[in-house]
């Protein structure tokens, strides 16, 4: 028996990748949703159609009809600001809508065995989302979570725009539609128990997979699937359950896959076993983007132990061999010359000077008359988009065809790609998209992918290419350094006009909407800067009413490899404009939180922004050089706050930790969220405690280092994200839910709480922040830079004591 439904996506957490936190509270308070079809304003909310699709088994289709919006007006102060694009139809509403026309062709399928398989056309790279599609299917299904098994699917170029992982989309864009058809499947089960007993189909019930009637007649799923089957194609009503009825959704749920995880057994690609595809790695330029000019000594190297093939590719010189450590050994054995790189020369201050010489000027003058200005122009610098598990593919390449297996969140793009360039139809490409160990928008782009064909073509042989931690660093991708230059106006009592000018590198959406049409798109003359314009609109917005606001972006030089780190565009800007409101409220002589409070356009971002200041305490006395610091941020049809304590007396900033930079520290976070319908507390929780981590290190330590044309870090032993040692006590608040519908939630636990660490250091120094992190000119001091040729350092001998940590 097969439904059909819609796929799901979200951006992963980072939570148990790069720090585990351990001093954690958890407070859920998740009621239960409101059962009307409308919003607080009236608007109608999604719905669906549904119909049996003729098949040996049963089929069942779901389409999206109406829209959601998120409109709980809170009595504010202050002028009240015109709604932004992001506030009337956002990034996921794009998503949504893109994933329409093909809805209908992912299905649910019901086993004879009584057990739910399920394909989503998604990535699963951490962020929980086999386990939160589980939920939903068994919650309108009535089948035990242990009985579903979500996969991952292969590329599917018939799914058009849907099968992109990203944007925080996943369960927000699929939730009903999930429902929808695991309910039609439900109910055709029921169905075909009713003929098959002679019974009203109002007389049975459904539970743990199995029919049962009122006079005690029992049969499981699997022995109803092909009484269940349609034998037409027909539209069907899909009685969905009231919230009121919910067992599974909603409730805290372990993920499907934890055992599997800390025993070693979920599969990653590189624990894949495919005939002959051997260790490959690949001896990189010494600065971004350089290529291969020619190789000395490649007989040589060709001739080491274990080595069977080398050759040049476009991004540098191929070694095949038989473990990855004999790969290390001849990729730092070849003697390469190199041709120049994209960014020959180029350092922080260079591109620093790029960017302030790009901004786009502020319109508002800064004219003292009856008005206070209050501005700020702050910096933020490149950051790595390394996750846990570096780049990594598997592929083979034959003339006939082409197979690749690897973490891809975009693989209808690669699929296409592949195809055009080796010559092939679309159908002699196979893309197997597998686990990631990590992503934070890292596997928007396919790189090791396209260079495992490369170098399987040029083999003619299988390889298995791995990535080290360096090429990550160094040639891997990045959160574009930034400028964000602001400007308000504030008289009697009432922000007047806010004005943001975001200057930023670069950032690469060539990946398009997940197939090649966007993704083509993308690429011509000025695509991408259209492309950028476009995210930047539908995901940036002002939490404030003040008056006339404006927001534009502009972005320079595309020869950096940039691309979407989790959240965007949101943590930097977001860290701009809660810095001014503190400058504001300063100037207006209020308290931030009351401040804060006053000017909220939104009920629910009061809600939350009550919750921490609650919880948190604030305003309590605190010792010099300590102070608390709050922020708020909306995005994706959610609302979350942040209140954080930070320490920056000597003793603090000065102590000693071994092989570690230290610096002022967060000590108390507590985190409030509101993303409509929660799925599973549970996963939502350690989505935010990830991004928390997250913001707290872009705030204060984590950055890459441009000099000469390279970044010096080249490990995680250089690039100072925040450590187990330095975790705060953290406390995450889920909020009762305040729709029928979930927002998204995989990025949405940085940028709330970067722009609160901020604001904390600028109370408990007395001075506003202007560069991010805080500690980026200190930090170099702190390591010996990995040398850049050879490319990978020397492999550890002792798994302990290594550069590749």
């Amino acid at each position: 028996m097969t439904a059909t439904r819609r796929p799901t996506s979200d951006s992963a957490p980072r939570s148990g990748e790069r720090a585990r936190p351990l001093p954690y509270r958890r407070a859920v308070e998740v009621d239960t949703v409101p059962e009307t079809s409308e919003d607080a304003s009236g608007v109608r909310r999604r719905g669906f159609l549904s119909w049996a699709i003729a098949a040996p088994t049963l089929m069942v289709g779901t389409s999206l009809i109406g829209g959601l919006v998120d409109a709980q007006p809170a009595a504010a102060d202050g002028v009240p600001s015109l709604p932004g694009p992001a506030d009337l139809y956002d990034l996921g509403d794009l998503q949504d809508d893109a994933a329409l026309p093909t809805s209908n062709l992912i299905t649910i399928v019901v086993n004879s065995d009584g057990t739910a398989t399920f394909a989503i056309p998604r990535a699963e790279v951490g962020q929980g989302i086999t386990t939160s599609t589980s939920m939903i299917i068994s919650e309108e299904l009535d089948l035990p979570i242990s009985k579903i098994t979500v996969t991952l699917a292969d590329a599917r170029p018939e799914l058009l725009f849907n099968q992109l992982t990203g944007g925080s989309n996943t369960t927000r864009s699929t939730y009903t539609a999930i429902r929808t058809a695991a309910a039609l499947a439900r109910g055709r089960l029921l169905a075909a128990a009713a003929a098959q007993w002679n019974v009203d189909v109002s007389t049975l019930t459904t539970s743990a997979g199995v029919v049962k009637s009122s006079t005690g007649l029992t049969a499981t799923y699997g022995a109803l699937t092909v009484l269940a089957a349609a034998t037409t194609t027909t539209q069907l009503p899909a009685a969905l359950k009231p919230a009121s009825q919910f067992t599974v959704i909603g409730k805290p749920t372990k993920r499907v896959d934890a055992l599997a995880a800390v025993t070693g057994q979920k599969q990653f690609t590189g624990d894949l076993k495919i005939p002959n595809a051997l260790p490959t790695m690949i001896a990189r330029p010494p600065t971004i983007n350089g290529t291969p000019k020619s190789v000395s000594n490649l007989a040589t190297v060709t001739a080491m132990p274990g080595v069977t093939d080398v050759a040049m590719i476009s991004t540098g010189v191929a070694v095949r061999a038989r473990t990855f450590g004999q790969c290390i050994d001849a990729l730092r054995a070849l003697d390469i010359a190199w041709n120049a790189g994209t960014e020959d020369g180029k350092s922080d201050a260079t591109v620093l000077a790029e960017l302030k010489a790009a901004e786009i000027p502020l319109a508002v003058p800064a004219v003292p008359l009856l008005t206070q200005t209050i501005e700020g122009s702050f910096t933020f610098n490149f950051r790595s988009n390394s996750p846990l598990e570096t780049g990594i593919a598997i592929a083979s390449w034959t003339p006939t065809g082409i197979e690749v297996w690897s973490p891809l969140k975009v693989p209808i793009v690669l699929q296409t790609d592949l195809a055009g360039k080796y010559g092939l139809g679309v159908d002699q490409v196979k893309v197997h998209v597998t686990t990631g160990g990590g992503s934070f928008g890292r596997h928007l782009f396919s790189d090791a992918a396209k260079e495992a064909v490369e170098a399987s073509h040029a083999f003619g042989k299988p390889v298995k290419l791995m990535w080290s931690r360096t090429d990550d660093f160094r040639q891997g991708r990045t959160h574009p350094m930034a400028t964000s230059r602001v400007r308000a106006t504030y008289s009697l009592g009432n922000v007047l006009t806010y004005e943001q000018r975001h200057t930023s590198v670069s950032t690469d959406f060539t990946h398009g909407l997940g197939e090649i049409l966007t993704a083509f798109s993308a690429r011509l003359p000025m695509g991408n800067y259209t492309f950028a314009q476009s995210i930047w609109e539908l995901t940036q917005s002002v939490s404030y009413n003040y008056g006339v606001t404006t927001q534009l972006l502009n972005e320079v030089d595309m020869g950096f490899n940039t691309g979407s780190m989790r959240n965007i565009y949101s943590p930097d800007a977001r860290t701009a404009q809660e810095l001014i409101t503190d400058q504001i409220a300063k100037a207006a002589g209020k308290d931030p939180y009351q401040f804060r409070k006053a000017f909220l356009k939104n009920a629910r971002g009061v809600a939350v922004l009550d919750k921490v200041a609650q919880i948190g305490n604030w305003g309590r006395t605190m010792p010099a050089g300590t102070a608390q610091g709050i922020a708020v941020h909306n995005e994706y049809k959610g609302w979350c706050a942040a209140l954080v304590e930070i320490d920056t007396r000597p003793a603090t900033v000065g102590r000693t930790v071994t092989d570690a930079y230290t610096g002022p520290r967060v000590t108390k976070v507590v985190f409030a969220v509101d993303v409509g319908l929660v799925i599973n507390p549970t996963g939502l929780e350690a989505q935010m405690q990830g991004g928390i981590m997250d913001g707290i290190a872009q705030a204060l330590t984590s950055s890459l280092h441009l000099k000469d044309g390279y970044f010096l870090e080249g490990s995680w032993d250089n690039y100072f994200y925040t450590r187990q040692w330095n975790v705060p006590d953290v406390q995450v608040i889920i909020m009762p839910s305040t729709s029928e519908q979930p927002g998204g939630a995989g990025e949405f636990g940085v940028a709330a709480t970067q722009a609160a660490v901020a604001c904390a250091y600028g109370r408990a120094t007395g001075v506003m922040p202007t560069t991010f992190p805080i500690n980026h000119q200190q930090s170099p001091s702190h390591f010996s830079v990995i040398p850049t040729v050879p490319s990978t350092p020397q492999s550890p001998t002792n798994g302990l004591t290594s550069q590749l940590s």
